[in-house]
């Protein structure tokens, strides 16, 4: 399972229920997209 965060979007590259699984854990720290990719800058 690979996670890219671009300034312009994310990229997740793996199996259907590795991205599923790494969604719902991003979706408890970030109400947002956008303050996903805020945070890395």
């Amino acid at each position: 399972m690979k996670v890219y965060v671009h300034e312009k979007g994310v990229i997740m590259v793996g199996k259907a229920w590795e991205i599923r699984q790494k969604l719902i854990e991003y979706r408890k720290q970030f109400e947002t997209v956008k303050a996903w990719i805020d945070s890395t800058k």
